[in-house]
């Protein structure tokens, strides 16, 4: 290609580059992907510029561009769709809970009694503070403690450390 026809193509990305992207843009509705339609497109018209610029360069830049896109959205997998949510769980490791399961029966196995039943009455029965006081024949401030007591006791058990936090209701 001659000096003056690169000149020629220089002269056009830099005048009509930005016009060039906002179609590009509009096609695509993705910056980062009208800009490579863009440069796909402009490196497709380069060996071609000596009998693009004797005809009207930015409309068959405009058809290059569009040309592209086809091309691209024709080839385009459109499979699966990106979401925020996703629409189905996978199956969980059955051995991986039954180990999570045996990890925290043996914590709470080393918990004293009276601490044991405070946990699992109150986080595995779902009884509230005054229930587990009265199934017990403690106060509710014995609860309390026992329980916060008893879960930091968890947390710092060996059994559980590969198994995430202990979590309370408050957290």
């Amino acid at each position: 290609m001659e000096r003056e026809e690169r000149t020629s193509f220089a002269e056009f990305v830099a005048t009509r580059g930005q016009a060039l992207q906002r179609t590009a843009f509009l096609l695509t509705n993705d910056w980062a992907l009208a800009e490579d339609l863009v440069q796909t497109s402009l490196a497709r018209a380069y060996p071609r510029w000596s009998r693009i610029v004797a005809d009207d360069p930015e409309a068959y830049m405009r058809r290059v561009l569009i040309n592209t896109w086809s091309s691209w959205w024709r080839r385009r997998w459109r499979g699966e769709l990106p979401t925020e949510t996703l629409p189905e769980q996978a199956a969980g490791d059955a051995f991986a809970a039954s180990d999570r399961r045996d990890a925290l029966r043996t914590a709470l196995a080393r918990l004293p009694k009276r601490q044991r039943a405070i946990v699992v009455l109150r986080y595995h029965e779902d009884m509230s503070e005054a229930q587990v006081a009265h199934a017990l024949g403690i106060s509710a401030g014995t609860v309390k403690s026992q329980a916060s007591r008893a879960l930091a006791k968890l947390r710092d058990d060996t059994a559980l450390v590969g198994y995430g936090a202990v979590a309370t209701r408050g957290e």
